[in-house]
């Protein structure tokens, strides 16, 4: 084998492993602990969302994410690229999405190429606490492996039968869909595709309004 061939084949199994490998990413406890949030949901009771991103030009699936409201609300959001100040993260899984910055995570991803399918589904506490604790065990999840992460959970839980383990958004979502009481509903939005742009927005929108609170409280 000649020295060139050997040098492109290294290149190649580097490439290919830094592909495999997620950075971890993990808040300290306290951190987390402070931005929990509770989701107004009654008591004895708990859903369970898949979030699927779809092209509006072709109807390919882009990315998945799931929501968890038990005890409280996770989202993994498996190899994701949506961050905020506010947002503790602990390998994919964000802590404290509280209403407006779930609005910002559902902005980001809702735009004039995507659009977002939301499919909610009606679990008890226990299904939801197994899901919790699974999400939690499962990252940092590598890139272009986010309905593969999800769904092998999802295949795992009891009530989720229906999705089977897999790599395509699209073809999970339409499994989910078959679960008996899922609600689904559409999110549309033409904003631009810049996403970089609307972050750094996000971000100093946070900012403005921790300086407002610092000077309300002095």
């Amino acid at each position: 084998m000649s020295l060139l061939v050997r040098l492109a084949t290294a290149l190649t199994l580097c490439v290919g492993l830094t592909a495999c490998v997620a950075d971890s990413v993990y808040a300290p406890d306290d951190v987390v602990q402070r931005a929990a949030y509770l989701p107004p949901v009654q008591p004895g009771a708990a859903t369970v969302t898949l979030l699927t991103m779809i092209s509006n030009s072709n109807g390919s699936g882009g990315h998945s994410a799931l929501v968890i409201d038990g005890a409280q609300r996770l989202v993994f959001d498996p190899a994701g690229s949506w961050h905020h100040p506010s947002v503790p993260e602990r390998n994919d899984v964000l802590y404290g999405m509280q209403p407006q910055l779930f609005g910002y995570y559902m902005d980001y991803h809702a735009r004039e190429s995507y659009h977002v399918v939301v499919q909610e589904v009606d679990v008890t506490p226990d299904v939801a606490a197994q899901l919790a604790t699974a999400v939690q065990q499962a990252g940092p999840v590598p890139r272009a492996q986010c309905s593969r992460s999800i769904s092998t959970i999802l295949a795992q839980t009891p009530g989720f039968e229906a999705v089977s383990q897999g790599w395509f958004p699209a073809r999970m979502m339409a499994q989910f869909e078959n679960i008996p009481g899922v609600r689904t509903t559409r999110v549309y939005d033409d904003d631009s595709d810049d996403n970089l742009e609307l972050l750094q927005a996000q971000a100093r929108a946070a900012y403005s309004q921790q300086i407002s609170a610092e000077l309300a409280a002095d």
